[in-house]
């Protein structure tokens, strides 16, 4: 019996004077490698078109509209005892985060229009109080938000504050998007701590009732029990009572399993209907 390995080179040599261009093939298709399997990674919230959409999402509760960007120059007291509720996320002048907002502005230009305002805004924050702020301060909010480096400014607030502490946490506790958004939305409304109606506290009740992913429990149940949980707050709170930005919006995201927040998109806020179809 002769060795396998030449067998295969006379089996070979007789296909090459036979079929030149089969075995030129045939050698090509044996030395391609293996297709690997092909992984898709799921996106994050801090996928820039992703982050686009949360904004849009967030805007359609704040503000009744999409377009998030248009969103620098609001301003209002919309009597929730916050004081003034400004900006893309909603920077109150009763919570520090409005005063937070205006000094690192004045840091990345002093002399602004708004840094005049810092010794109210210190003296207000904590209370509802307009004083030394009034009308004059509306006007010339409108008229910062025109300039580059004070929307520069919100958005690196924006992410400080809320996104970027929101989105981490929710991903260290195995959520994909759509529960990403959920922690963001939550801790915009709420805001970071840890009292009991905070983003904080609303988590930590969630974690009572549901496991998180990452501690081996079911994405779909432990959302459920957060979004419960955060209606639970809302209720206790006349400006916030209504949760329909849970309702119809996350919780119809949820039940149709676009753990990913992928578009089309369809929700309502407040009764109104919103579209984003990519």
């Amino acid at each position: 019996m002769q060795p396998k390995h030449r067998t295969v080179r006379v089996a070979l040599a007789a296909l090459l004077i036979a079929a030149p261009a089969a075995l030129a093939a045939a050698n090509v298709a044996a030395a391609a490698p293996a297709p690997a399997a092909v992984q898709v990674k799921a996106v994050g919230l801090d996928d820039p078109h992703k982050k686009d959409i949360a904004m849009q999402l967030v805007s359609s509760a704040e503000n009744s509209s999409l377009d998030w960007k248009a969103q620098y120059k609001y301003i209002e007291d919309i009597k929730d005892g916050r004081g003034y509720t400004a900006g893309i996320i909603g920077f109150c002048s009763g919570t520090g985060d409005m005063l937070e907002l205006v000094e690192h502005y004045t840091d990345l230009k002093p002399g602004n229009v708004l840094a005049k305002y810092l010794p109210a805004l210190r003296k207000v924050n904590g209370t509802d109080s307009h004083s030394g702020l009034g009308s004059a301060f509306e006007r010339d909010w409108a008229t910062a938000a025109k300039d580059g480096v004070f929307q520069q400014a919100q958005n690196d607030e924006r992410d400080r504050v809320y996104f970027n502490p929101a989105v981490g946490q929710a991903k260290s506790d195995g959520l994909r998007a759509l529960g990403q958004f959920a922690y963001y939305d939550a801790i915009v409304m709420h805001g970071p701590g840890t009292s009991s109606d905070s983003f904080g506290g609303i988590r930590k009740a969630a974690m009572k009732k549901a496991k998180t992913p990452a501690q081996g429990g079911d994405e779909a149940t432990y959302l459920k029990a957060f979004l419960e949980a955060r209606k639970v707050v809302m209720k206790q709170e006349e400006a916030h009572a209504d949760t329909s930005r849970v309702d119809t919006e996350q919780s119809v995201f949820l039940n149709a399993k676009n753990f990913d927040l992928n578009p089309p998109l369809k929700w309502k806020v407040y009764g109104d209907s919103y579209t984003i179809n990519s």
